[in-house]
């Protein structure tokens, strides 16, 4: 097993430290500042037609200065008018300000402070809006997947998961970077960034909650660290982890790992299996596409089935899940069918085709 020493794992941790939180899925709005700007230049447009409308009609306003009123006097009026201020030292005297006070100089100003008001409020209430989404989520999240690792292993797993049924707003991203958790959440999915390995930021994961976790980092010794917190956290959850190298993945079921994936071990399987028959590594990679071409199912076995061998079903049956064993569609063990059995089966990939998740519990000691 390599693995580092403890204090390298110290090390690593304390360099991945990050300040985790959650970052939902939203709309593309824009910035904050952007936004703020934005209201300024409408407020301002708003303060230049009502100064350039006074102007218009500058005879019908008397200045207490001079008595007449200019361009400046004119956004001077304007100014002190939206704004509510009012000094009085320049009012409109004829019939026709005063009606355009009434009709235009009056909605303009209760825009005016719309806007202003408006984006005041909306910016001090974003972080109130943000965390009772927050809360709202953590209420109603159950039964979810979180998936370790945005790189192209997680990746794939989270397209593979969905292409069976599950939704996005039930897939939660955990990973350390920010990059990582930006594309995640831009695609649908709640992220959390910061390092799985430590439990306050699977907590914040809902990781307790979970039905099922994927562990797909870049290091082994990471995913190792990972599923003993995890499995610590949800005893119950399926776990399926990945690593590089096939003398790790031992050592990965011993931390709680339901299912480990060697990486570098099935790519090169594969690239063997394609060397001998071009047309089987095709079959295969056809196979572990989910959602395209031929599919591997896994379903419970139908009333009309009970009683019957696997070669006598009207799927092609692969193999035969009963309790936590998986048995040869040809093991002699199999016998008939029993109705708490599973069947893998291959079949043609259509809409309704979808994996039917095992909702028994596992046995971890």
């Amino acid at each position: 097993m390599k693995l580092p020493g403890h204090d390298a794992i110290a090390r690593q941790a304390d360099e991945h430290l990050v300040t985790h939180r959650v970052k939902l899925p939203r709309k593309v709005v824009e910035r904050p500042i952007r936004q703020v700007v934005k209201r300024l230049v409408m407020a301002l447009a708003v303060l230049v037609a009502t100064a350039f409308i006074v102007y218009a009609d500058h005879e019908g306003y008397r200045d207490n200065a001079d008595g007449s009123v200019s361009l400046l006097d004119a956004f001077y009026y304007a100014t002190v008018t939206l704004s509510t201020t009012g000094y009085g030292d320049i009012t409109p005297v004829s019939d026709g300000a005063r009606l355009t006070n009434i009709f235009l100089i009056t909605p303009l100003r209760v825009l005016f402070l719309i806007i202003l008001v408006g984006t005041t409020l909306e910016v001090l209430t974003e972080r109130t809006r943000e965390e009772w989404r927050l809360n709202r989520w953590r209420s109603v999240l159950r039964d979810h997947t979180v998936v370790v690792g945005f790189g192209t292993k997680g990746r794939s797993a989270i397209q593979t998961v969905c292409a069976t049924g599950l939704k996005k707003e039930q897939v939660v991203v955990v990973d350390p970077s920010s990059k990582a958790i930006d594309a995640a959440t831009a695609e649908g999915y709640a992220g959390v960034m910061g390092d799985a390995t430590r439990s306050e930021v699977l907590k914040r994961a809902e990781v307790h909650k979970a039905r099922q976790i994927i562990i797909a980092p870049q290091r082994d010794d990471t995913a190792v660290l990972v599923t003993l917190t995890a499995r610590q956290l949800n005893r119950g959850a399926k776990i399926v982890a990945a690593v590089r190298e096939e003398e790790n993945a031992p050592l990965l079921r011993q931390s709680g790992a339901d299912a480990v994936i060697t990486s570098s071990g099935a790519a090169g399987r594969l690239l063997g299996l394609s060397v001998l028959s071009p047309a089987a590594g095709m079959v295969m990679e056809d196979l572990i596409q989910q959602g395209s071409g031929l599919d591997l199912v896994e379903r419970p076995v139908v009333r009309g089935e009970v009683g019957k061998t696997p070669r006598e079903t009207d799927d092609l049956v692969v193999s035969v899940v009963r309790g936590h064993r998986v048995l040869g569609y040809d093991d002699p063990s199999v016998g008939t069918l029993q109705l708490t059995d599973r069947l893998i089966t291959i079949v043609r990939a259509t809409p309704g085709n979808q994996v039917t998740p095992d909702t028994r519990p596992l046995s971890h000691g």
